[in-house]
This record gives structure tokens, C-alpha cells and sequence, in this order.
């Protein structure tokens, strides 16, 4: 695999990122996509944070314009520094204007405690049907149906999962186990907003919690929760590699039903590019 969703130079000063094709909104083709959005904040955000004794717990992401297929540089600020604890801010700064912004919080791994706790008995699994994964490829999901890489069987109103590997986010760079599973995260509307007529919100936040980072770039989501009122909706998953659960996602979102993504008309393969089914 040799795609990315962007491009870096850094010869004026401040790394500039330019979106690649793959970064391509299915919402509208001069829009990002959260995917590649989230995978770029979170990773201006680790490299802005030089201690090794730390590790992102809560990653909250906020798109509250369009960004757009355009270049872009991304400001983070260290808020705040403890012993346990480090704060970190990002904003994604577009044609002099803030597109979208983002916190995470990092936090000094310990020892657990020697309590019991309740926790869930009903933990997701990876699909036994998929091979190890060692690169990115088509995403793979389940619902009523087993799991495949054919969008159109999983538009239906049965409960999502997906399993897949996350895509470099700057060309000729290996996702971070944190920006993979931060990038994924985006994929969370397609765990929980997409029904029988395709994904008809479109998600304005992303909060990741994490108890621990994945051990690869393979990270899976199965949906919780989802409730809706009025085109407001909100949506829970579940995120686990293959060593068990590592957190849970949430977000928000808004109805867009006049720009419905149905993927009966869309298709994907293995290189990012995209396909028309019609």
C-alpha cells in the first residue's frame, strides 16, 4: 500500500498537509473526510508531546466547519504538564479560519487496583472469517449479514461492526497505533448512523476513551447505543483489536438526509480509489 491521506512539506517553517484524493469526503467531493481529519489532529498532537511515560487516554475531536480538499497547518498547545497528566489542544487552521479542533488528555500508566469491578460479559471479538491483517484494504463489516467488504450487504437496519487497518495519514509514514485507532474512530457513524437508506447523519464530534492503544494498526468497532430525536442522534461503539476491548467512542451528529450516503451506489477497493455502482 502506498497511499496516504496527505502530503507534508515543511520548507517554509510550519508543516503544511495537503488532502490526497483518499481523503475525499462521500458528503461532498471538496470536503475532507473525519477519518483522514481525525488521523491528522491526532497525530499533530502526539508529535507535540516528547515524553514516552505518557499515553492518550481521552481523545475529543470537534468539526464544526468543513474542511475542505485544500492545504492546511494545524496549531497545538500544551495546556497543561503534571507528573500523571498532559493536556494538549490542536487547531486545524484552513485559509486563515479554524475548520476544527481537538484535546486529548495523556495520562502515566500504573498498576490497577486488586478490587473487582462489574464489567460487561458480552466483550466483541475479532471476525474469525478475517485474516491478520498487515496493511489497509477495503474495511470490512457485519450486521445481519457475516461479515464481507461489500458495503451494499450492511445496508440494512441491523447492528454494525467493522474491523479494519487503519491507512498511513502523511505519505511514507506508518499510522501510530494512536493515530490509527484515532482515525478509526471517525468510522464510529458507520457503526451506528447507517441504516436501511444508507449513513443519513453526518457526525459533527468524535471522544475516543482508551485504556490502553491497540497492538496494530488493526482496530474494530461494534455499536453499543445509538438514540435520535428531532436530527440530533448520538452513538456509542465499542473499540477492541485483537487482544480485547481497549475503550468506547461517542458522538453527535446531525440529520443530512438530503445528501444521504447510499452505498448502493458506492464501491471501494483496495487502493482508496472509489467506484460507482450504477
Amino acid at each position: 500500500m502506498s497511499f496516504s491521506f496527505f502530503t507534508a512539506d515543511s520548507s517554509t517553517g510550519s508543516e503544511v498537509l495537503t488532502p490526497t484524493d483518499a481523503a475525499r469526503s462521500l458528503w461532498s467531493s471538496n470536503q475532507m473526510h473525519g477519518v483522514a481529519l481525525s488521523g491528522a489532529m491526532s497525530r499533530a498532537i502526539e508529535l507535540s508531546v516528547t515524553r514516552t511515560d505518557l499515553r492518550p487516554a481521552r481523545y475529543t475531536l470537534d468539526m464544526f466547519r468543513p474542511a475542505t480538499m485544500d492545504p492546511f497547518t494545524i496549531e497545538t498547545t500544551l495546556v497543561r504538564e503534571g507528573k500523571r497528566l498532559c493536556l494538549v489542544d490542536a487547531r486545524l487552521i484552513q485559509g486563515g479560519e479554524a475548520k476544527a479542533r481537538a484535546s486529548t488528555i495523556l495520562l502515566a500508566p500504573s498498576e490497577d487496583p486488586d478490587g473487582d469491578v462489574w464489567r460487561p460479559v458480552d466483550d466483541p471479538t475479532p471476525p474469525e472469517s478475517v485474516p491478520e491483517l498487515t496493511e489497509p484494504t477495503v474495511p470490512w463489516f457485519a450486521s445481519d449479514a457475516p461479515w464481507s467488504q461489500d458495503f451494499a450487504d450492511h445496508q440494512n437496519a441491523g447492528r454494525k461492526q467493522t474491523w479494519q487497518y487503519a491507512v498511513p495519514i502523511v505519505a511514507d509514514e506508518v499510522a501510530s497505533p494512536f493515530q490509527a485507532v484515532a482515525s478509526i474512530a471517525d468510522a464510529t457513524t458507520m457503526a451506528c448512523n447507517w441504516g436501511t437508506k444508507g449513513v443519513q447523519y453526518i457526525n459533527t464530534d468524535i471522544t475516543l476513551t482508551l485504556a490502553r492503544l491497540p497492538r496494530t494498526g488493526e482496530v474494530g468497532l461494534r455499536g453499543e447505543r445509538w438514540t435520535s430525536s428531532d436530527g440530533i442522534a448520538v452513538g456509542v461503539a465499542t473499540v477492541f483489536d485483537r487482544d480485547g476491548v481497549i475503550g468506547q467512542t461517542m458522538i453527535t451528529s446531525l440529520s443530512n438526509a438530503r445528501r444521504t450516503v447510499d452505498f448502493h451506489e458506492h464501491d471501494f477497493n483496495d487502493d482508496g480509489s472509489r467506484t460507482s455502482r450504477a
